[in-house]
């Protein structure tokens, strides 16, 4: 499955240096090099921007209907 623009996506690895896990959910807002990698931004609950991270195709995966959402609170 193509990941798009507007997507949710899921780490499927750790982003230490942004304090996220595998697992967090985020929207791709941009699609490098027809999927070799991803600008993806991570928000809160309430809609608060977290960050916006460069991420490689291999860390993240498509959302899948089997998934459930978890939070967590960031330090």
């Amino acid at each position: 499955m193509m990941i798009e623009e507007h997507d949710r996506i899921v780490l499927t690895e750790p982003l230490p240096e942004s304090d996220l896990q595998a697992g967090d959910v985020g929207t791709v807002v941009h699609v490098y090099d027809e999927g070799t990698a991803y600008e993806v931004e991570f928000v809160h609950l309430d809609g608060r921007t977290v960050t916006v991270e460069t991420v490689e195709a291999s860390a993240v995966r498509p959302v899948a209907s089997t998934d459930v959402i978890h939070a967590r609170t960031r330090e």
